[in-house]
């Protein structure tokens, strides 16, 4: 086997990692969560668009991956069984510890693909600001979320609201993760935002936000005002939506990894590190 054989790094052997690094010195990290998806989800959803978004973005862009990691913070979650969550803390210091671990072999260009929409985004922006800023000034460090990779896209492939367990995530895996998503389960289930946030939450995550503000719930909580787990309607899963979502996202990190290997800019300059 040799680095063009394979994209993930587990699958590799050290040799064939260090002939990469001879050429190029991108690493992508996909990182997820393992939580409650609703009635047809399953637990895996954000680690699975993690996982497939950055082995896309790989074998298009000719990099590597690194292991995924399977679990994120999701005590908003935790009510539901088969929920794993790590304290943001933790996720912040498990990030940081692999990202140590690449540069120290050169990798000096991370993309951290978080697919846990959102909810990751504290832990995962605390880890590589503190790292660039006060230990590897020398590595250009993103952070990319289908939240904020797909906005431009979303409202023209989504047919309702969008949100946790919606149709546009469960589209997703349903395209490349044939058979996951259990389409007998897909239900019309919504959260009313209005009741439970006042109006101070939006209720579709690529749509219009209120003027508005970050309202903190818990597993229990949230097993109250949404018994089945799912926040917006689901029925829309069609496996051509999840073409479409996937397919932009892809193409945007695509451009994103171009951008960062010609990047010759003030960050992550070798002598400002």
């Amino acid at each position: 086997m040799t680095a063009r054989d394979s994209v993930w790094m587990h699958e590799l052997t050290w040799p064939e990692v260090e002939e990469y690094l001879g050429g190029d010195r991108v690493a992508i990290v996909p990182i997820g969560a393992t939580e409650q998806h609703g009635p047809a989800g399953v637990l895996g959803v954000d680690a699975l668009v993690a996982i497939t978004l950055a082995e896309d973005a790989a074998q298009r862009s000719g990099v590597l991956v690194a292991p995924p990691i399977w679990f994120g913070d999701s005590a908003h979650h935790s009510a539901f069984p088969g929920t794993i969550t790590l304290r943001t803390e933790t996720l912040t210091a498990l990030v940081a510890d692999v990202c140590r671990s690449l540069a120290r072999h050169g990798f000096d260009r991370i993309i951290l693909i978080n697919g846990h929409k959102g909810s990751n985004l504290p832990g995962l922006v605390t880890a590589v600001r503190g790292l660039h800023e006060r230990e590897l000034g020398g590595v250009m460090f993103a952070v990319a979320d289908p939240l904020h990779l797909a906005r431009s896209a979303a409202g023209e492939i989504k047919e309702t609201n969008e949100h946790h367990c919606g149709e546009l995530e469960l589209s997703h895996v349903h395209y490349r993760f044939p058979g996951m998503v259990r389409m007998d389960k897909l239900t019309d289930a919504e959260v009313d935002f209005e009741d439970v946030f006042g109006g101070f939450v939006g209720n579709d995550l690529f749509g219009p936000a209120p003027d508005g503000v970050e309202i903190m719930w818990s597993g229990a909580e949230q097993r109250a005002f949404t018994p089945s787990g799912q926040f917006s309607s689901s029925l829309g899963v069609t496996e051509e939506k999840g073409r479409r979502y996937h397919d932009h996202i892809v193409g945007r990190l695509c451009e994103l990894i171009d951008w960062m290997r010609g990047y010759d800019g003030p960050i992550g300059r070798k002598d400002r590190g």
